[in-house]
């Protein structure tokens, strides 16, 4: 059983007249697990703004979420009810798992887990509901899956133009707004698997219960309409020798397609590299597609991915990807076809385990458009450079550091540039006595403005982390710690406080906080039989 609460030491301007509940976050967990076989859970949640056993909230929390999973009993390989997720292939047809992107490090690029899962988050979007299950026989895995879903958005004159994923009902307006429409899904999954291949087949059908008409710019012209879609997958992974080959391959209803194909090669667990090739048609078009891509969406894109790892010596390791990619239709504030590059570069040096350190440096060439003094718009290329050096030193089994200097560059040609600096330090220390443990964080930031803005990860409570991003001159320092009661209880608390030197006012619109300061409180509680 665990309980969090988040507590602001600030007011928002919603809060004057619009948001109907109070300011405090809450969520409330609980699970229970019999061996690796049987699992059952309820997570509740109420964000900040949103009215507690009141108004449309007259049950309690705004967002409850069920969930009963048994798994591996005799052929049953997972039988899901409530509340669950979905994965197979590479996503280009359904996957509602968290998808890291780009990063340093071949694991996490290549890691996925297909099938069915429990869905125990707080997430109030990327989830089924209804009925799932995976049999096995022999070689072969079937998967036969129904959802329904309320969903929120706008519906005006008995169609659907937007869909809200957001979650949030704190105002009047969000709240007419929730569970407008239902959306049924249903499909299926073929799996056959061996020692060295594995291929499958994924189905799925969908349809609202009103036609889905959103108002599309330009951009998103190809993006589909009506009431009912399909989308229909191939995937497959071979191993040979050193070599994995993974990939899949998608159509949609409106006829386009989506291509990801992958070489994964490892001489030694010393060198290892990854090919991707990615070909995601303007016309393709799937809900609950995620997978590999630049521009965030499986549509419209183009790429080729090349990755290398290596510790040719003792203490480094290298990291070098290399990522070239093309939209050929207009995207979301680039106005025409487009085209860019994506460089990193990582040296990792570890004498022991008690010291290690890396320097990154990130190369980023993408279209951008541009509107000039006299209100002319045009589409120039945007030069990002971002450098990285973090220390980490482990003085003793108690006592740790981290410190971490941040630097990012923008430029567009004919433009003044911005720039962005960031130093942080961060000690943590666990007490010898007590199951206690306490990491404290500082950061100082100066930044030009916006878009070059600079990014700081903070430890935050359990089944959580947060990246938030800072613009402009300022300060922030946090408080984490964790104490062990007993074996059953946890207590995991945050304090924080971000203050700005360079403005009165943070935020815009109902989220405006009028002064230079932020800052909040978190608890987590857990009890464990």
């Amino acid at each position: 059983l665990m309980t969090r609460i988040d507590i602001p030491f600030y007011k928002r301007k919603g809060y004057e007249d619009s948001y109907l509940g109070p300011s405090v976050y809450h969520s409330t967990r609980y699970g229970f697990r019999y061996k690796d076989h049987v699992y059952a859970g309820i997570t509740a949640e109420k964000d900040a703004g949103e009215p507690f056993l009141a108004l449309h909230n007259t049950k309690g929390y705004d967002h409850y979420s069920f969930y009963f999973l048994l798994k591996d009993i005799r052929r049953i390989k997972t039988l899901a009810l409530g509340n669950y997720r979905l994965s197979f292939g590479q996503g280009l047809v359904m996957s509602n798992d968290f998808i890291m992107g780009k990063s340093t490090s071949l694991y996490t690029l290549g890691n996925r887990a297909e099938g069915i899962k429990k869905h125990a988050s707080t997430d109030e979007f990327n989830y089924q509901q209804g009925a799932a299950v995976a049999v096995n026989w022999k070689k072969i895995c079937l998967s036969a899956f129904y959802s329904h879903r309320s969903l929120d958005g706008i519906v005006k004159e008995e169609q659907i133009t937007s869909i809200n994923k957001s979650g949030l009902h704190r105002t009047q307006k969000e709240a007419e707004r929730s569970n407008l429409f239902a959306l049924q899904l249903m499909g299926g999954n073929v799996a056959y698997t061996t020692n060295r291949l594995k291929m499958g087949v994924t189905g799925i059908y969908y349809f609202f219960d009103k036609p889905y008409e959103p108002a599309l710019r330009e951009y998103a012209k190809y993006n589909i309409r009506g009431n009912h879609f399909y989308n229909l997958g191939v995937d497959y992974k071979y191993r040979w020798n050193r070599f994995l080959l993974s990939g899949e391959a998608a159509i949609g209803k409106s006829g386009g397609y989506a291509l990801l194909n992958k070489i994964y090669y490892s001489k030694t667990s010393n060198y290892t590299a990854s090919l991707d090739h990615s070909l995601y048609t303007l016309n393709y078009w799937a809900m609950y597609a995620s997978s590999f891509s630049e521009g965030g969406h499986v549509q419209n894109e183009n790429g080729w991915y090349l990755a290398v790892e290596a510790n040719p010596f003792r203490y480094w390791k290298y990291f070098v990807s290399l990522d070239f990619f093309s939209f050929p239709w207009l995207k979301y504030g680039i106005d025409r076809a487009s085209s860019g590059v994506d460089v990193q570069f990582q040296s990792t040096y570890a004498p022991s385990s008690r010291l290690s350190m890396f320097i990154r440096y990130r190369y980023k060439k993408k279209d951008k458009n541009y509107t000039n003094e006299e209100k002319v718009k045009s589409v120039l290329p945007l030069h990002q450079h971002r450098l990285k050096y973090q220390f980490n030193y482990k003085a003793n089994a108690f006592l740790a550091f981290k410190s971490v200097a941040d630097y990012t560059h923008l430029h567009q040609p004919g433009v003044q540039g911005s720039e962005g600096y960031q130093l942080a330090q961060v000690c943590t220390y666990a007490f010898r006595k007590w199951p206690l443990k306490c990491e404290l964080q500082g950061s100082w930031f100066h930044t030009d403005d916006y878009f070059s803005r600079v990014y700081s990860y903070e430890k935050g409570m359990m089944y959580s982390f947060s990246v938030p991003s800072y613009y402009g001159i300022g300060t922030r320092i946090a408080f984490h710690m964790k104490y062990d009661v007993s074996q059953k209880l946890m207590i995991m608390a945050k304090v924080g406080q971000t203050r700005y030197h360079d403005r009165d006012e943070i935020g815009s619109g109902l989220d405006l906080i009028r002064g230079n300061k932020k800052a909040d409180a978190q608890l987590q509680v857990r009890y464990k039989l």
